[in-house]
């Protein structure tokens, strides 16, 4: 497969702006406000505690997320594209079909969430907190997972496609059915047993990084 991804959202990314900074702000004060129908091109949200905020049909164009607190937030039909996360959580958070494009988001923390429906495309998620989540549809494409963290995670319907696993912890995560395939799978992090490979889908060549778990190695020619 090549091209760009098709994603989850069902919304117009050119959908323009029809909330004020004023009125944004009044709606991030409310307790549980809802943030609905607009898009936001080139927004910076500093220590912004937006805790348990609903936001859909919304679009986020190169913005930046820097010490943003979005725990429990519910995000329905949103798109991320070029966005910056900086020091920020999203943990318990239900993201429902949310496309994340070209953005960086290095230890982003979502564990502990809900993902139905996520696209994330050609994303920096080295360091990511995935643990304790349940995901029942979610696509990764030439997407850096590198170190991040699945533990205890739930997976269901999930493709993961030229994305780099390299020492991901997957500990107490089942990838049976995951197609690893296409993905870098050095040093993945794994249970004594290895229990959470059995039934996941590897290319013969990465045969090499999976007998490196079990401590042996592979006498070369001479």
């Amino acid at each position: 497969m090549t091209g760009a991804r098709r994603g989850y959202a069902k919304v117009n990314e050119r959908i323009g702006r029809h909330v004020t900074r004023d009125e944004l702000r009044e709606l991030l004060d409310e307790p549980d406000g809802e943030v609905t129908m607009t898009s936001f091109d080139g927004e910076t949200f500093s220590d912004a505690d937006v805790s348990g905020t609903t936001f859909s049909s919304v679009v986020f164009h190169a913005c930046t997320f820097e010490r943003a607190d979005l725990s429990a937030c519910t995000f329905t039909d949103v798109v991320f594209r070029g966005c910056r996360f900086i020091s920020s959580s999203m943990e318990r958070c239900w993201l429902n079909r949310v496309d994340l494009h070209s953005c960086s988001a290095p230890g982003l923390g979502l564990a502990k969430g809900r993902l139905t429906g996520v696209l994330f495309e050609d994303c920096q998620l080295r360091y990511a907190d995935f643990s304790e989540t349940t995901v029942r549809g979610m696509t990764a494409y030439k997407t850096s997972l590198r170190e991040s963290a699945w533990r205890a995670t739930k997976l269901g319907k999930i493709s993961l496609e030229q994305c780099d696993l390299s020492r991901a912890d997957v500990v107490q995560t089942s990838l049976a059915g995951v197609d690893l395939s296409s993905c870098d799978i050095g040093g993945l992090l794994v249970s004594n047993s290895f229990r959470e490979l059995r039934g996941s889908i590897i290319a013969p060549e990465q045969a090499v990084d999976l007998i490196g778990l079990l401590g042996v190695r592979i006498k070369q020619e001479e």
